[in-house]
């Protein structure tokens, strides 16, 4: 049995005018005798409008009752869509995460997948065309509906895949693909044909917002093709896939950017064994994620040390800090949350130097000042003033020539 995931987002299922294009995108496969697993996810701003409603009946609503309430959105979707499809006469069903069992642990509202039935939707697939479930949705061993957090319904379709073992999965979206950088910023960015599932994951841990991280981290791990593209159009999107001949070629792929930062800096603490993990240990506990540290060179025993979380997380952090501050000995700390996070992409930085001194020469040309640095194997991460954001953006774009056309932009003698 030939399957294919199509996953549609919220602007996609808006209403009934947006449902018929999904409907045209479905036909395409369904007229080349392919089954389709097709994952909804709610109308756009019903989740919105949900959590409103759940602040006005509660001031720090149950999150279980909470999970409860918004994976509602999705339900209506998928009714609403099966009616669609049943009118024109095609096999179709509408299922809920629990129908399916879409198996996660046990966290409110960012659960994890840990298993798929996937015979279960095999059996359902030999009576019908199209499998029409809910996204973003899930259902614990307590048979509690749990939710996998904004951008989920990217995770249930790619895991639906995954366990389905499709040929791929198509991520319908407002957006013909993945760019080189946010268009809005740079008029002159570029969609990306193909990119590499690393790429991609480090592009969505900066914010992007073209899939979630989670998906990412799925379609590596079973190897699953993903093709983000428009459901308003018929061009090709980015083929989000593993790494292949030719593809490390690039030095640089993409330029991303993070406005939800905020920078803390512990002044002269003790520097000897512990203090680090006593410092960010019970941050961790916090679930509170933290990206770049910077630790200064030690002097008479005493040190500082800089970190930045998310800018939603600095209340609990200062609270964390100050309640371990003694125990650490810190004399000071202080917090910026006016910085933001600018990232250098591509695989190609694996085996080419240069890449940050490029960068770097680009941002002084432009007075830009650094304030922390972090790399990764394919990632050089700046953190700079948050008001000097998007001119970094366009002056690493330029700097790489990422605008120019793609076969331009390889490193030189590859």
């Amino acid at each position: 049995m030939r399957i294919i995931v199509q996953k549609f987002g919220g602007t996609s299922v808006a209403n009934l005018e947006c449902m018929l294009k999904v409907l045209e995108k479905n036909r395409e496969i369904l007229d080349k005798g392919v089954k389709l697993v097709v994952v909804l996810s709610a109308m756009a701003g019903e989740t919105n409008r949900l959590l409103a409603m759940a602040k006005q009946w509660s001031k720090n609503p149950d999150p279980w009752e909470l999970d409860a309430l918004v994976a509602t959105g999705e339900q209506v979707s998928v009714a609403l869509y099966a009616m669609l499809l049943k009118e024109r006469g095609i096999r179709t069903r509408s299922v809920l995460a629990h129908q399916v069992e879409i198996l996660t642990d046990c966290t409110a509202g960012r659960a994890r997948i840990l298993g798929i039935n996937a015979e279960r939707i095999m059996e359902l697939l030999k009576d019908h065309d199209i499998l029409v479930v809910a996204g973003f949705q899930g259902c614990d061993i307590r048979q509690r509906i749990t939710t996998l957090g904004r951008g989920g319904s990217d995770t249930s379709a790619v895991a639906l895949a995954a366990a389905l073992k499709a040929e791929i999965c198509e991520i319908f979206t407002d957006v013909d693909g993945v760019y080189t950088t946010d268009p809005n910023i740079c008029p002159r960015a570029r969609k990306i044909n193909r990119i590499t599932y690393d790429e991609m994951l480090e592009m969505a841990s900066m914010g992007a917002k073209v899939l979630q991280i989670r998906s990412v981290e799925f379609a590596k791990k079973y190897q699953v093709p993903v093709h983000v593209r428009s459901t308003f159009s018929n061009e090709p999107g980015t083929i989000v896939t593993k790494e292949e001949e030719g593809m490390e070629e690039a030095l640089v792929s993409s330029i991303a950017y993070d406005k939800d930062q905020a920078r803390v800096t512990l002044m002269d603490v003790n520097d000897e064994p512990g203090v680090a993990a006593n410092i960010f240990g019970p941050i961790s506990d916090a679930n509170i994620v933290v990206d770049m540290i910077v630790q200064n060179p030690s002097r008479e025993g005493r040190t500082d040390m800089t970190f930045t979380v998310p800018r939603g997380d600095l209340e609990p952090t200062i609270a964390i800090i100050n309640r371990i501050k003694k125990d650490i000995g810190a004399k000071a700390m202080v917090h910026d949350a006016q910085v933001s996070k600018v990232s250098i992409i591509g695989v190609g930085m694996r085996n080419h130097s240069g890449v940050a001194a490029m960068a770097f020469t680009a941002l002084k040309n432009e007075g830009i000042n650094i304030l922390m640095i972090s790399t990764s194997e394919i990632k050089i991460s700046i953190l700079l003033d948050e008001k000097y954001t998007e001119l970094a953006v366009r002056t690493l774009h330029e700097a790489f020539g990422l605008d120019r056309p793609e076969s331009s932009i390889f490193c030189e003698g590859a």
